[in-house]
């Protein structure tokens, strides 16, 4: 078998599971990541106040091309490559009365519901059940009516159905930890810009002796408020994996280092009831190392 057909056979048999959350695929083992890279949108630094918030997230992901480590498609070399992922995402957020270091203290836990069906070659399958669980601690700070930051450390454990030969597998198999930092600027009417900044430390997968590079990556948004509780522009993520990928303690070949950026129109609307909801589309860009398609996102917030 050439480099080409191994690369894209590693690629293939996790292109779309990667994603605890239902994401489109990083490289790292298997070619997927924990984090649903471009799952934020407008207001991810503005904790509200103190009280319990439920969301959803809700998504749709499709890809039929895999990128090598120089951008080229080389899923023709497995036979054809299609990943569909769709997930229901509940999160649920607890924003106490306790303060902390100046900053309002919080606690979340994300329970990921997923459908994940993808095809390598002859090879296909599909699974659905509760992905890897996300469980995190944040503080939250607001320096003016506009400007909001929240500081975080988030956990991924492997709680998701894994077997090392599925290429439609739900969960990674190994720990994740995650500290963040979230900045929001809005005015009601004029600019909002977001921005959420996170580096993610991956453990290794005892089943496979794989350990996954560390990654650096941030969510964005960037749009106008009309002054009625509407908000448009555009959204997306930028990604890149900054450390080869190891099996045994030994950097695979060419460290499989993987890449994108992703942009796309995304909406918003709230209201002074606490009512959220946010739709957007984000397609990918400049490719490495892993599946390249786009993703549809829902965010909604119901208050209690």
């Amino acid at each position: 078998m050439n480099k080409n057909r191994q690369a894209a056979v590693r690629l293939g048999m996790a292109a779309a599971i990667g994603a605890a959350l239902c994401i489109p695929a990083a490289a790292t083992e298997g070619g997927g990541s924990i984090y649903p890279n471009g799952v934020e949108n407008f207001l991810v630094g503005a904790m509200p106040p103190p009280g319990f918030y439920p969301l959803v997230y809700a998504t749709s992901y499709h890809a039929t091309r895999l990128r090598d480590g120089d951008g080229n498609d080389i899923a023709a070399a497995v036979g054809g490559f299609k990943a569909d992922v769709a997930g229901v995402i509940p999160r649920f957020i607890w924003v106490t009365d306790q303060k902390v270091l100046g900053g309002q203290l919080a606690v979340h836990a994300i329970v990921p519901l997923l459908n994940v069906d993808v095809r390598v070659g002859a090879n296909q399958n599909r699974n659905t059940g509760i992905g890897d669980i996300n469980l995190a601690a944040a503080l939250g700070y607001h320096v003016s009516p506009e400007l909001h930051y929240v500081v975080a450390l988030e956990t991924n454990a492997p709680t998701g159905r894994y077997e090392r030969n599925d290429v439609a597998s739900i969960g990674r198999n190994y720990w994740n930890i995650e500290p963040l930092l979230a900045v929001s600027y809005i005015q009601s009417k004029g600019i909002n810009a977001d921005i959420k900044l996170m580096y993610d430390y991956n453990f290794r997968n005892r089943d496979t002796d794989y350990k996954s590079g560390q990654e650096v990556h941030a969510d964005y948004a960037l749009g106008w408020g009309f002054g009625n509780g509407f908000a448009a522009g555009v959204s997306g993520y930028l990604y890149r994996q900054v450390t080869d990928d190891k099996i045994g303690g030994r950097a695979v070949a060419g460290g499989n280092r993987g890449r994108a950026f992703a942009i796309g129109p995304s909406l918003r609307y709230q209201n002074d009831k606490g009512w959220l909801f946010t739709a957007k589309y984000e397609k990918q860009y400049d490719v490495r190392n892993r599946s390249a398609g786009g993703a549809f996102w829902i965010k909604t917030l119901i208050p209690l």
